[in-house]
C-alpha cells in the first residue's frame, strides 16, 4: 500500500463541499471563486461554448448534411420482409406484430429490394413504383393511390395595350404644340416687362432734364 493507491472503501461516500464556511475549511473567504471578475460576481454566467465574444467554434465549422426529425416516422419495408410475413392481408399493425418495422413508426413503404413470390394484399400501406409491379406481378395488389403528374401550368395571358399605346402617342403629340404655346406666353410677357421698364426709364430721364431749371434759378439769384 502506498499513498498514491490509497482510496475510500467501496461503497463510502465522500463528504460534500461546504464552501464559504470559514478558512478553516480550505474554502473561505470567496467561497472558491478567486478575486474579483465575472466568474466571482453573482449572476457572472456565460453560456456554454462562450468565447469571450469572438465568433465561437460551433458558429465557425461549416454545416454538413440534414437530419430530418421525421425521418423515422416512416419505416421502410423489403420485398423480402413480405415474403416472411404469413398474414396475407398485411398492414401497419401486422407488420409491427412480426417484427418488421419498429412500434414507433407511423408509416411504412415497401421497397425493391428481395423476391416476393406469394398473393399479398396491402392496405395502408405506401409502395415505390417498383414494388408495385413486383407485388402486381405476384397476384397481389395494393390501394396505395397511383402517384400522378403534377398539371403544368399555363402562361398568364397579357392583355393587348395597344389603346393606351395609342393615347400616350396622342398625349406626346399634343406635349410638343403646348410647349410652343407656353414659349410664345413667355415671350409676350417678356415683351410687356420690356416695354414697361423702358417707359419707367424714360418717365426717370425726363424727371432728370427738369431739375436742372431749378438749379437754373439758383445762379440767377447769385
Amino acid at each position: 500500500m502506498e499513498l498514491n493507491t490509497l482510496k475510500p472503501a467501496p461503497g463510502s461516500k465522500h463528504v460534500r463541499k461546504r464552501v464559504a464556511r470559514g478558512i478553516g475549511s480550505g474554502t473561505g473567504k470567496t467561497g472558491g471563486r478567486g478575486h474579483k471578475g465575472q466568474r466571482a460576481r453573482s449572476g457572472g454566467f456565460h453560456k456554454v461554448g462562450f468565447e469571450g465574444g469572438q465568433m465561437p467554434l460551433q458558429r465557425r465549422l461549416p454545416k454538413r448534411g440534414f437530419n430530418s426529425p421525421t425521418r423515422e416516422d416512416t419505416a421502410e419495408v423489403l420485398l423480402s420482409d413480405l415474403e416472411g410475413v404469413k398474414a396475407e392481408t398485411i398492414d401497419l399493425a401486422v407488420l409491427k406484430e412480426a417484427g418488421v418495422v419498429p412500434g414507433s413508426a407511423k408509416r411504412a413503404k415497401v421497397i425493391v429490394s428481395g423476391k416476393l413470390t406469394r398473393k399479398v394484399t396491402l392496405t395502408g400501406v405506401a409502395v415505390s413504383k417498383g414494388a408495385r409491379a413486383a407485388i402486381e406481378a405476384a397476384g397481389g395488389s395494393t390501394d396505395a393511390p397511383i402517384p400522378q403528374p403534377k398539371p403544368k401550368r399555363e402562361p398568364k395571358a397579357v392583355p393587348a395595350s395597344q389603346p393606351q399605346a395609342e393615347v400616350q402617342s396622342g398625349k406626346g403629340e399634343a406635349r410638343p404644340e403646348k410647349r410652343a404655346g407656353d414659349a410664345k406666353a413667355a415671350r409676350e410677357s417678356r415683351g410687356e416687362r420690356g416695354a414697361k421698364d423702358k417707359g419707367e426709364r424714360k418717365d426717370k430721364r425726363e424727371a432728370k432734364e427738369i431739375r436742372p431749371g431749378a438749379d437754373s434759378k439758383k445762379g440767377g439769384k447769385a
